[in-house]
């Protein structure tokens, strides 16, 4: 099937990667590295991954350097099966693919093949192939990897997999945090919490850059392709952008006070049932995360909720796409709410007499762009813009993001 054979060139020329569009950028880059999410996937047979992740954060990279790791670790090139469903137009196709590939397998006569599938939510129900070969038995002996670029059509499918992912992991790739950012800068964390001077420099440039991998090599068209790739997802999942483009506008002068859908809802004349649904897509695509109010242990959903950027860069490209400025304190608040919650997995605030930004287990933190003028509650952490590159490698320390 020229489909498929056309998208596996190391089955029929030894030196593929030098003429792999995703391998060869990665090696122009001034600054790369190995995504460490490939350790975290599972090799072992019978093994279903579940990789996903926000558009632009180098996931398809990741899958081509995972290929050239295994053909490198002796792994027979023709048991690696890698399909793009971005090119796929319809389960029916998805199907035939499959079946070309189970039956070569066999022809081939492999005992255990590699078979990764790049953005399997572009089909719809793509995940009935998946289980019906799973089964019969026909990948029994297999590894299955599967990436999708949002939590949209992926995040609940291993449920739709009771019992049968196996070894399989569920891996999220996300842009780099800042203890990451500092490592692939070749720096240690020993060397940046006692080089103030190191430190300082690498925050700043990571409140411009981020964690993807364009805007971290300076690439002039980072933003347009990280907004493109947005828009991408918006058109394939039905969406109006101009709705969601109102809504950011709207949103990000606010940021970070807590906010009700209301107030955006007002601003530019929509429903809030309709903000809602779309900030909880954004929340979907992993471009913005949702604090709710929680009074000791209780979560108050229906109360203005804290909506925060999961990544500097995203927060000045949304910014320049909408022409509308971010406050400093917001992008230093983001931050460490963004690497907070990828710590602990849920992030609260407190609102009543006195407010807390952020609450996640047993932390309490407020974030300050300057020094704070006013006495906080003992045990609040109160975090001014030099506190906050030490606070985020102090908890990376303690328990790696």
């Amino acid at each position: 099937m020229e489909i498929v054979d056309r998208q596996n060139p190391w089955w029929f020329i030894k030196n593929w990667e030098e003429k792999d569009r995703y391998l060869n950028e990665w090696r122009m880059q001034k600054i790369k590295w190995i995504p460490r999410w490939l350790n975290e996937v599972s090799y072992t047979p019978f093994s279903l991954n579940f990789v996903y992740g926000a558009r632009q954060v180098g996931k398809s990279t990741g899958l081509k350097l995972l290929i050239k790791m295994l053909i490198d670790r002796g792994v027979n090139p023709n048991a690696v099966f890698y399909i793009d469903l971005d090119v796929i137009i319809s389960l029916f196709e998805f199907r035939n693919i499959m079946s070309y590939i189970i039956k070569e397998k066999r022809r081939r006569n492999i005992k255990t093949a590699y078979i990764i599938l790049d953005e399997v939510t572009s089909v719809e129900n793509w995940w009935k192939i998946i289980k019906y070969y799973i089964d019969i038995g026909d990948v029994a002996n297999d590894v299955i990897i599967v990436s999708g670029s949002s939590t949209i059509g992926i995040i609940k499918t291993p449920e739709r997999f009771p019992g049968r992912y196996g070894y399989g992991k569920v891996i999220k790739v996300l842009p780099l945090s800042f203890p990451e950012f500092i490592k692939i800068m070749n720096f240690s964390e020993e060397e940046a919490l006692y080089r103030s001077d190191i430190l300082s420099d690498l925050w700043e440039k990571y409140r411009e850059k981020g964690g993807f991998p364009k805007s971290i090599n300076d690439h002039f068209d980072a933003k347009d392709v990280l907004i493109h790739a947005m828009l991408s997802e918006i058109y394939k999942h039905g969406k109006d952008t101009r709705t969601v483009q109102d809504i950011i506008a709207s949103l990000i002068p606010k940021l970070p006070s807590a906010l009700s859908y209301n107030s955006i809802a007002q601003d530019i004349g929509i429903s809030h049932n309709t903000v809602r649904e779309y900030i909880e897509f954004l929340s979907d695509l992993l471009l913005l995360g949702i604090a709710y109010l929680k009074r000791n242990s209780e979560v108050v959903v229906r109360r203005e909720k804290k909506i925060f950027i999961r990544d500097p860069f995203l927060s000045h490209t949304l910014s320049t796409w909408v022409s509308k400025k971010l406050l400093e304190s917001a992008i230093f608040e983001n931050i460490v709410q963004e690497h907070v919650y990828r710590k602990f997995g849920e992030i609260y605030y407190f609102k009543n007499t006195y407010e807390i930004d952020i609450i996640a287990s047993n932390l309490k933190i407020e974030v300050k762009a300057g020094k704070p003028h006013r006495r906080y509650l003992k045990n609040v952490i109160v975090l001014d813009e030099y506190e906050i590159p030490k606070f985020l490698l102090k908890i990376y320390k303690e328990n790696s993001l």
